[in-house]
């Protein structure tokens, strides 16, 4: 039977759990807006490629079918569609899930390449009532959905799972658990993280960097804490959550990064920037900031041709911590700077540049000082440092950050959030907040609750940062976490695991010291962090001394600048280095300006530096790729690699052919001057060598 186009937005209204009906897909034809009732049946809401049924049985809402349509694919679903938890006026926790509401209505719509599936739920001895919402947003392969949680009497909110559903070969593909407020190097939390899921092909997660994303049994949750007290006729909006298809499971992080560098809060760029810590520490100064900064432009960009760095960098150091932050405003300049830093602005501009400064939302190292007459004037504190969730701080801080923003400062070092490498704080009742005693599992709840009450309010800062400066840059290191969720608000993230400096003999023992650290975040075998290395924070490349070999420092630095960090972030000592060192940096600052392109998709390779086992970083986009390799070892060792998607080269490429070449000079001796998709390359190595080999496509 045909039946003439439904009107725009027409709702199907369902009366009660006993009434059945049907809509199928976006296709779907009636001849009226009368109410329609619904049964088994389903809305269809997809494109090219993927499609979720969601459908009401018996008047409860659902999830029937999940589509990959890449891979032609339809997987059963089923489950508790969500679940909230809330306490009402009595106190007590309850736990709502789709089976607790009945579906009033159901609206689809489609406008401007948006198409949207709207289904409001009420219970009638529910101190709530709910709006779920499914929508995509143009030919994207991926679909988001979120909840609406109106109160029709006082609750508070305490943990909300947009997703709770069945989902065959659900998996966590994050190993590490170190959620401590006490340990060097024991923190990667489990949060933030996505779920892949085989063999449906398709990731999953809740776009907010502190949510927890589970494999559960035969489905998956993905859910955060919160604490959101709600009074009558108020409504609280969900964090949405989304998920996403790959044309084969295999690739599932690819697709997940696709996704991560289309909805970024900024495009991915080359960032390179000079610090003044390893030159003064926090003796700088306005005088000798300016310094550097001229002398660092005329070495590099006036005198050799290397693009003006995007930011010149203030360290800690600028801040007055004698004074009362509860009077003069948080993070006051002290003398040895202007106020509004005019010379520093100054400077900056005659690079051609911009000014960056660092500071500590938490007010760690240098800024802990001002702490005091804060928590004296009963400002929210934990020890020792100060709460992400205290009213009166953070309002003072978001303030403060976001004039900076508007008066230029565009590049933001926010070093210590929750805390740093070896120690975090946390709001928990009946402790302080770091002690050795928060490390039991059984204060993690807490822990995560304030990690995401925190990580909301910094968010909200975040996003007033780059309304008063478009074009801002924001780092947060020590102390953060690594979720990709966090690159929707911010720039950059610090690796988490490593110290500020490498450690090491020579500069064989700073590249393992580091890379090891990649290892252990990246490799499939350790931690597999679901991060792209193209913004992590990894505090190098440094040049504190000459002297040394100008191949030394030049392998150093190419191995350095190949981890495929588009955060370039300069350490020097500026007025001892040679010219012979700056030849080799300006060198290398083109270099990484050439290859960049292709840390779109930087990775590492190969085995365990730690254990003297070769690895690697490469990059392929496009056309063109590049690959590094370091023996670490006191022996020679033969490196093999076979050239396919495996290894990064995109789909689509397995027609190519490739040239052979290298910035360096040796490096592709022993190779062939080509190679093609598929070809195993066999790289020798000398003891402790390291190699960067470059490739141009012709098809």
């Amino acid at each position: 039977m045909m039946l003439s186009p439904r009107p725009t937005g027409c709702a199907l209204k369902v009366g009660s759990k006993s009434v059945k009906g049907t809509m199928v897909g976006w296709a779907l034809l009636v001849t009226a807006c009368a109410p329609v009732a619904l049964g088994d049946e389903a809305v269809v809401l997809g494109n090219r490629f993927l499609s979720r049924e969601v459908v009401v049985t018996d008047g409860t809402l659902g999830t029937k079918l999940l589509g990959n349509r890449i891979l032609g694919v339809d997987t059963k679903s089923g489950g508790d569609e969500f679940a909230i938890s809330l306490t009402d006026g009595s106190g007590k926790e309850r736990r709502l899930t789709a089976g607790d509401f009945e579906v009033e209505s159901l609206v689809s719509s489609k406008a401007e390449g948006r198409k949207e599936v709207l289904a409001k739920l009420s219970g009638s001895d529910l101190p709530v009532d709910l709006q779920v919402r499914y929508w995509l947003e143009g030919e994207k392969p991926w679909m988001r959905k979120e909840i609406s949680i109106h109160a029709k009497e006082d609750v508070v909110v305490r943990e909300i799972a947009v997703e709770e559903i069945r989902l065959p070969g659900a998996f966590e593909p994050y190993h590490a658990d170190e959620f401590t407020a006490r340990g060097p190097s024991k923190w990667r939390p489990p949060l933030g993280q996505p779920v892949y899921a085989e063999p449906s092909a398709t990731w999953w997660g809740v776009e907010f960097p502190a949510a927890r994303n589970t494999s559960e049994g035969a489905g998956i949750k993905c859910r955060y804490l919160t604490d959101r007290p709600l009074v009558k006729g108020q409504v609280l909006k969900s964090h949405p959550a989304v998920w996403g298809v790959a044309d084969r499971a295999d690739f599932l992080k690819d697709a997940f990064f696709d996704y991560i560098d289309a909805t970024r809060a900024r495009p991915l760029r080359l960032q390179t920037q000079y610090n003044s810590w390893f030159d003064y520490s926090r003796g700088v100064d306005a005088k000798k900031f300016a310094a550097s900064v001229a002398k660092v432009h005329e070495e590099l960009v006036i005198d050799r041709g290397v693009h003006p760095l995007r930011a010149y960098v203030i360290d800690d150091g600028w801040q007055d911590t004698g004074a009362d932050w509860t009077k003069s405003g948080v993070w006051p300049v002290n003398g040895k700077f202007d106020k509004d830093f005019a010379r520093s602005f100054a400077a900056t501009r005659a690079a051609d540049s911009r000014l960056g400064l660092w500071l500590s939302p938490g007010c760690l190292f240098g800024a802990q000082g001002a702490i005091g007459k804060m928590r004296e004037a009963g400002w929210e504190s934990l020890d020792p440092w100060m709460s992400m969730t205290g009213e009166d701080y953070m309002k003072a801080l978001e303030e403060r950050m976001v004039a900076l923003a508007g008066d230029g400062v565009s590049y933001f070092k926010l070093d210590g959030v929750f805390g740093h490498l070896n120690q975090r704080t946390f709001k928990v009742e009946g402790f302080k907040g770091s002690e050795p005693e928060l490390n039991d599992k059984k204060h993690d709840e807490a822990k995560e609750r304030y990690l995401s009450l925190g990580s909301e309010r910094l968010m909200a800062i975040f996003a007033k940062m780059a309304e008063a400066n478009p074009d801002v840059y924001i780092v947060i290191s020590n102390g953060a976490f690594l979720s990709s969720w966090w690159l929707q608000h911010i720039d950059a993230v610090w690796m988490i695991n490593a110290g500020d400096a490498a450690g090491g003999a020579d500069r064989t023992g700073e590249l393992v010291y580091r890379d090891a650290r990649y290892y252990q975040l990246a490799s499939a075998e350790r931690d597999n962090t679901q991060f792209p290395l193209h913004s992590i924070f990894n505090h190098e490349p440094k040049k504190t001394s000459t002297g040394e070999e100008p191949d030394v420092f030049r392998r150093y630095l190419y191995m350095n600048l190949s981890r495929g960090t588009g955060f370039v972030e300069l350490y020097l000592k500026t007025f001892q280095l040679s010219e012979s060192d700056w030849e080799v940096l300006a060198e290398a600052m083109k270099w990484v300006e050439e290859v960049f392109p292709n840390f779109e998709r930087s990775r590492m390779h190969g085995g365990d530096p730690a254990k003297g086992e070769a690895y690697g970083y490469t990059g392929w986009v496009g056309e063109s790729g590049y690959l590094s390799v370091h023996n670490p070892s006191d022996k020679p060792q033969t490196y093999s690699v076979v050239l396919d998607r495996g290894f990064g080269l995109p789909a689509g490429t397995k027609d190519f052919g490739y040239r052979v070449t290298s910035p360096l000079a040796g490096d592709t001796d022993g190779l062939p001057e080509a190679v093609r998709y598929g070809d195993a390359l066999s790289i020798k190595l000398p003891a402790k060598a390291v190699r960067v080999i470059e490739f141009t496509a012709a098809k």
